[in-house]
């Protein structure tokens, strides 16, 4: 069986599917678009006229013709699956479903945030991580997935006492003021990294303050590699989770915290439906972040059952996408 995985993967998740497939012995690849940047300053400034006086992006472009460049080498491919597909334009798409007999998408963005209802008659299945979309659309429900290996608390000895990682958003920042506060009220130790273009301003902000020793708050221009991600999970007790404005799916952020047996923070209320839900090991935080308490730091992690656990595995994940049988 031939799969492609057609995505941006900025943050370098997607890669794990097609390692999960090889050890399926399936002929895997990915076509990761992100990998595809301007050459040098000139294309760069090309770009930068092109995109204010004719509105076109001529990077897209460049992507979108990597992608059916690396589908003509590829050849027919039993089933693609396309990550979000507002990257590419509508007759981009229709070629890219020349190349299989089953096309999907899997949505990890709400249609209210990234609308591309104008797109999706082209899949044979849409999933998606959105259970309000799910509801409204008829999408297929699916979540994202567990990629770390598991590693037990008890060979853990974190020295923080909660660890968040975040792309920059003004909503999340301003939690995080809010959150920061109250933590350092109680005295925890915690490690809060905020990335993005925007960042440079609060980094000129933060030479002028005096920052509690307790208190690790960066603001980032350049991204953590994803393969250093786990050592600050694992040096924290607890992982913190904050939404995007109309985001109702899970984040990542929630499935590391399952691999590594971590307590999780969240303001995503639809995390209770869930059936690995437990009020020991996720609280889900009030509007003013009143209930954020010591106690739950104290208190020890309670295991998942393995059967529930099993469920948001990549290995499962990928059963339900392809429909694989699962002695493959």
């Amino acid at each position: 069986m031939k799969i492609c995985i057609i995505s941006y993967d900025f943050w370098d998740y997607d890669k794990y599917i097609v390692e999960t497939l090889c050890k399926r012995d399936i002929d895997a690849h990915h076509i990761k678009i992100s990998s595809v940047t301007h050459s040098n300053f000139n294309e760069r400034a090309v770009n930068a006229l092109s995109k204010t006086f004719l509105n076109k992006n001529l990077k897209t472009e460049k992507r979108q013709k990597y992608v059916l460049d690396s589908l003509e080498q590829l050849g027919h491919q039993d089933q693609i699956l396309v990550m979000n597909p507002d990257t590419f334009d509508l007759s981009t798409l229709k070629k890219i479903r020349k190349y299989t007999d089953r096309l999907l998408t899997y949505l990890y963005d709400n249609l209210e945030r990234v609308p591309v209802e104008d797109k999706l008659y082209l899949f044979d299945k849409v999933f998606s991580f959105d259970y309000v979309d799910v509801k409204k659309h008829g999408f297929e429900k699916l979540t994202n997935y567990i990629y770390l290996p598991h590693c037990s608390q008890e060979i853990q000895q974190p020295e923080m006492d909660l660890f968040y990682i975040t792309s920059y958003d003004n909503r999340r920042v301003s939690l995080i003021k809010l959150l920061a506060k109250k933590l350092i009220e109680q005295g925890l130790k915690f490690q809060i990294m905020i990335i993005g273009k925007k960042s440079w301003k609060h980094q000129l902000t933060n030479i002028f303050m005096t920052v509690p020793k307790n208190l690790f708050l960066i603001f980032s221009i350049k991204k953590i590699p994803h393969n250093d991600l786990p050592k600050y999970y694992k040096n924290s007790k607890v992982l913190l989770d904050l939404m995007r404005e109309g985001q109702y799916g899970l984040s990542f952020r929630v499935f590391e915290a399952m691999a590594l047996d971590k307590k999780i923070i969240t303001d995503n209320e639809a995390i209770k439906t869930y059936d690995f839900y437990n009020p020991n090991n996720i609280l889900i935080l009030n509007k003013n972040i009143s209930n954020l308490d010591k106690s739950f730091f104290e208190t020890p992690y309670e295991k998942i059952p393995e059967e529930i656990y099993y469920r948001y595995t990549l290995d499962s994940w990928v059963n339900k996408v392809f429909e694989l049988d699962t002695k493959n």
